[in-house]
């Protein structure tokens, strides 16, 4: 009910489109998952162009941003990986109760010259050998939803989740993000050096054109854990404009428009079929 009653009072104070004069606002802060950067600033851009009204986002790790808004820092909207970190949020008074903004699902990313696929997947994954990259658990959800596939793994073959962790290398996501050359992209640097042979993670891209340096095997039907993000508006003492505009970017995200932008990234829109 309280997601409802959310939505409802974002109707109420947006019913009127936000105006031009909005380009003079300061802008609107977003904090949201790193898995989102290229998708959440093609629907920010799309949004300023229609209301005037600028959007600064700050990606990374959805747990360490949840803990940077509980520290105070000065959020209008919050986008997470998972619904666990906005739930919190909204727990502690910090937050509306989020709606699911959009669906991801899970993929192993591998070179294009490696030996793994759908098939059989968890088969190569468990043979000797094998190097398994993930992101870091807690710190972000993508490193919780890999260890929630290894967890399934084990209903499948009894045993897989102690291979699997055992293994697993918690490379990314953490509160201490690893160097990579030139700032490139960190699962392909670390599959093209060799310090994995696979990594676990998120089927979406950062680009709307598919990186050809890498190939994605999404985890079969049997194996896979649904992928939702949640987004919740930061109630934070302001005024009651700023707020406004804040519930305002929030219900464009969720207009068919904004999310007809999502699967361009490799995410399905909100009422899309999830595992």
């Amino acid at each position: 009910m309280r997601r409802l009653a959310a939505i409802a009072l974002a109707a109420s104070v947006t019913a009127a489109p936000v105006s031009r004069s909005a380009d003079a606002s300061p802008p609107l802060v977003i904090y949201a998952a790193g898995s989102l950067t290229g998708a959440l600033a093609d629907i920010a851009r799309h949004y300023t162009e229609d209301t005037g009204q600028p959007v600064r986002i700050v990606n990374g790790p959805a747990g360490l941003l949840r803990e940077r808004i509980e520290k105070g820092e000065s959020v209008d909207v919050y986008v997470s990986a998972n619904m666990a970190h906005p739930e919190r949020l909204a727990d502690e008074g910090k937050a509306t109760r989020p709606v699911v903004f959009a669906r991801n699902a899970l993929c192993v990313q591998v070179l294009p010259s490696s030996r793994i696929d759908g098939a059989h997947l968890l088969d190569q994954l468990l043979a000797p050998g094998v190097r398994i990259g993930t992101s870091t658990p807690g710190a972000d959800p993508g490193g919780d939803y890999a260890w929630a596939f290894f967890a399934k793994a084990d209903t499948v073959r009894p045993g897989a989740r102690t291979a699997l962790e055992a293994r697993a290398r918690k490379l990314v996501g953490g509160p201490v993000a690893p160097v990579i050359p030139g700032n490139g992209n960190a699962v392909r640097y670390f599959l093209e050096h060799h310090e994995v042979d696979a990594f676990v993670g998120y089927c979406s891209s950062h680009d709307a054109t598919p990186d050809p340096s890498l190939r994605k095997v999404e985890v079969p039907a049997d194996l896979a854990v649904p992928v939702d993000y949640g987004m919740s508006v930061i109630l934070r003492d302001a005024d009651p404009a700023r707020l406004a505009r804040a519930y305002g970017f929030a219900l464009y995200a969720m207009t068919p428009e904004a999310q007809s932008r999502l699967p361009a990234y490799g995410f399905r829109a909100v009422g899309a079929t999830s595992h």
